[in-house]
């Protein structure tokens, strides 16, 4: 008599709100449909809303800032919506990502699942409906895994956040006396805040450009090319 094997119990899908570990949300996830989007945020569950327009021309002008400072900046790298996975409770899929590569001294790396591991050097987030937890729960999991510089783009407020890893903690980095950010992990990425929000390209790049020609940056570009032929 043939023996019937026992047949594979379908993977429940992911609910908003559930509680699991991080290899239990991915292989749940991996399961969906291609269009749903959800995160794994201090072993919660998040299921994404559906962009609105506001999200879309946010993530446009945040996405061609930090894709001329990789441009300008040989051994780094930006991911646009990537999959992040943070530890054994926090799988994120952060708007944007700015890296050292591993090469060059960075902290992630690809695994054999070809996913990101480890915490980005800078992560960006554009909050609206997610503004609060960008601000709180997704914060605290970046915070824990080791991301250096975390910026938060908050629409409903209508105000840029940039925070820096001090002792361990994040901190919120003041801007300079002339209104702008610039990251001390990326020397040279300079944003002004107020044209990224009235959403005034040509300002945020030609800010951009002025960190891009520092002193500051030169010397970061040429401390990366060293620790790649290392």
């Amino acid at each position: 008599m043939k023996t019937l094997s026992p047949r594979k119990k379908p993977v429940p899908p992911l609910e908003n709100g559930d509680r699991l570990d991080q290899k239990t949300f991915h292989k749940r996830y991996e399961a969906m449909p291609d269009h749903i989007r959800a995160e794994l945020i201090g072993g919660i569950v998040y299921m994404s809303s559906p962009m609105k327009p506001n999200h879309g021309r946010m993530g446009t002008r945040l996405m061609r800032w930090l894709g001329e400072f990789e441009e300008a900046t040989p051994g780094t790298e930006v991911l646009d919506g990537a999959t992040n996975i943070l530890g054994p409770e926090s799988e994120t899929q952060p708007d944007g990502s700015l890296l050292i590569l591993p090469e060059c001294g960075g902290q992630t790396w690809i695994g054999k699942d070809g996913f990101l591991h480890g915490p980005p050097e800078l992560v960006a987030e554009i909050g609206y409906a997610t503004e609060s937890i960008d601000l709180n729960a997704k914060m605290l999991d970046n915070e824990k895994a080791g991301v250096l510089e975390y910026v938060v783009v908050a629409l409903r407020s209508d105000r840029v956040f940039w925070f820096i890893r001090r002792r361990g903690r994040f901190k919120e980095l003041p801007p300079g006396p002339d209104g702008f950010y610039r990251s001390e992990t990326f020397p040279g990425l300079w944003l002004d805040p107020a044209a990224l929000l009235r959403r005034d390209g040509r300002k945020v790049l030609t800010v951009l450009r002025q960190g891009l020609s520092s002193a500051e940056h030169a010397a970061f570009v040429a401390r990366l090319a060293k620790k790649r032929s290392s």
